[in-house]
């Protein structure tokens, strides 16, 4: 039996994994590889994913693990729950709700809720909720959560336009270091851990840089307020005044925070200099969907394919490596240096956005081959070797491995209804962690989908028979009705190939990034960004 008849076989005899969600069990979701520890480990996501839930309320909702208390907004709610939506969208809408449901009456969203209630000593956003939101609402239709979340987002917004914007430059102001979750950061090097009195609408007048016009809780503004627009005539209201909102934003933040010399973002202090500590704040906000193709592609190139600043050995690091403040232990909770798996799950939204897909592939490459490795799920990783850290049972590292497995060898449901057929199985890991082939399967749709791949080519079933056939390097993408409609070259080479099947049969060079689509044969390329040294 060859490697990929094999990777077959075992889809077809496999089991869920130990307490895996109900809903993951109903999507038909499975995950196989013929040799290599990939499998074992993803089993074991699924596994730990159940310690990260707990009923509030009679309902599930996602908890932050890793040792922290509850249900944070920075990343649980946002990051965490963009990927948990493919996986069990129910614990999504109550996890959002629980935010909702807990917003202050001068409208001001907790930024986390605990068994002991909500917290709101400090903001602490990053990842916009409102995206989220929508996202949820084209998955599920569902109108009445839509209309309760676009309140709870539109009074934080206002919330936020009155306490923190006392400059009057148009931008969001950071108070303290944990409104944006930078816990020992050189950023806030002075600068008290939270708001003053515990009071998210007070800062410390005694330290003369605060406030700063920070600019990736700038970004997330601008980003919410964009998809607050999107909400908005979707229930009936007038989208105009959000988008003239954030266009607001997006002006402010360039006019703030941008230095266009050195292709960074930087947080502007209270007596208007700019804080240059480059930081994961620059992919903080091309992740908020700021910012065109040149300077995407500028981003990319000087700062984080970059080896001397952020590309580490397995992930992207949380200060530049060349900064003389970069402290790189992992040991601790820490945003000075290490790679943090939040980082790491937030990444996704600024490539894809940008288009630049094969070079997130080969970010995730090395990260992925040092996970398979780990016995836990940890926050932060050893820049150097990929080696875990501070923290176990760390929902967000939970959730980069069940989405790094779907988007590089597995079966991917977007919200905008194509669903994605990516050909990178996991057969050049290293560290003795690469596998002879892999297999992955789901249901979408009604439809059951089964992907497996060897070094050299992908066959994709349907129903249960023979359907498609690729080559390693390529992306397939499905359109809303479930046929092909597009190629994507997600390797950081050329590759040629043939996809044969659902009545395609066509021979195709694909360039790294480049989306061929089938009916036109039309190509849209935005180029390789290569690593530099």
């Amino acid at each position: 039996m060859t490697p990929l008849r094999e990777a077959l076989h075992r889809l077809r005899e496999h089991r869920p994994p130990e307490r895996a969600h109900p809903e993951l069990v109903d999507a038909g979701v499975a995950f196989t590889t013929v040799g290599g520890p990939l499998e074992r480990r993803w089993r074991q996501a699924v596994t730990t994913l159940a310690d990260c839930l707990r009923v509030v309320d009679g309902e599930q909702v996602l908890l932050e693990g890793g040792g922290y208390d509850g249900t944070w907004l920075e990343s649980t709610a946002t990051a965490a729950t963009d990927v948990l939506d493919r996986f069990a969208p129910s614990v999504v809408r109550a996890t959002h709700l629980l935010l909702a449901r807990h917003a202050r009456a001068d409208g001001l969203l907790p930024y986390k809720v605990t068994a002991q209630g909500p917290a709101f000593t400090q903001i602490q956003m990053v990842t916009p909720l409102a995206r989220g939101v929508w996202h949820h609402y084209l998955r599920t239709g569902d109108r009445d959560y839509l209309a309760t979340m676009h309140a709870a987002a539109a009074a934080h917004d206002a919330w936020l336009a009155r306490h923190r914007d006392t400059r009057g430059t148009g931008g969001v102001e950071a108070f303290c270091t944990f409104d944006t979750g930078h816990d020992l950061s050189p950023r806030f090097w002075g600068v008290p851990d939270r708001c003053l009195h515990g009071d998210a609408a007070r800062y410390d007048d005694d330290v003369a840089s605060l406030p700063f016009v920070a600019p990736d809780l700038t970004a997330n503004v601008a980003c919410q307020r964009r998809y607050l627009a999107l909400s908005a005539a979707e229930l009936g209201e007038d989208p105009e005044p959000w988008s003239r909102a954030a266009e607001a934003s997006t002006e402010a933040l360039l006019a703030q925070c941008f230095d266009p010399d050195a292709v960074a973002f930087y947080d502007r202090t209270a007596d208007g200099t700019l804080l240059r500590l480059d930081s994961d704040v620059l992919l903080r906000v091309l992740a908020c969907e700021i910012g065109d193709a040149a300077l995407a592609e500028a981003a990319l190139g000087r700062h984080l394919l970059n080896r001397r600043r952020f590309l580490a050995a397995a992930g992207l690091t949380s200060v530049a490596m060349d900064d003389p403040r970069f402290d790189g232990d992992h040991t601790r909770n820490s945003w000075a240096g290490p790679v943090n798996m939040l980082t790491m799950l937030r990444a996704p939204a600024a490539f894809d956005h940008h288009g630049h897909v094969a070079e997130l592939l080969a970010v995730e490459r090395p990260l992925l081959g040092a996970m398979a490795g780990h016995d836990r799920f940890p926050q932060c990783l050893d820049p150097a070797s990929g080696a875990p850290g501070f923290a176990d049972a760390y929902a967000p590292a939970v959730l980069w491995l069940l989405d790094a497995v779907e988007r590089t060898c597995g079966v991917l449901e977007r919200p905008d209804g194509e669903t994605w057929l990516t050909a990178v199985p996991p057969t050049r890991l290293d560290g003795g962690h690469a596998a002879a082939a892999s297999g992955y399967a789901r249901t979408v749709r009604g439809v059951r989908h089964e992907l497996v791949a060897d070094d050299t080519v992908a066959e994709v079933h349907r129903q249960g028979q023979p359907w498609l056939t690729f080559p390693r390097g390529w992306r397939v993408v499905l359109d809303g009705d479930g046929e092909p409609s597009a190629v994507v070259g997600v390797a950081p080479r050329a590759v040629t190939g043939r996809l044969r099947g659902a009545g395609v049969d066509v021979e195709l060079t694909v360039e790294p990034n480049q989306r061929v689509v089938l009916a036109t044969g039309e190509r849209v390329d935005v180029g390789l960004v290569a690593q530099r040294s």
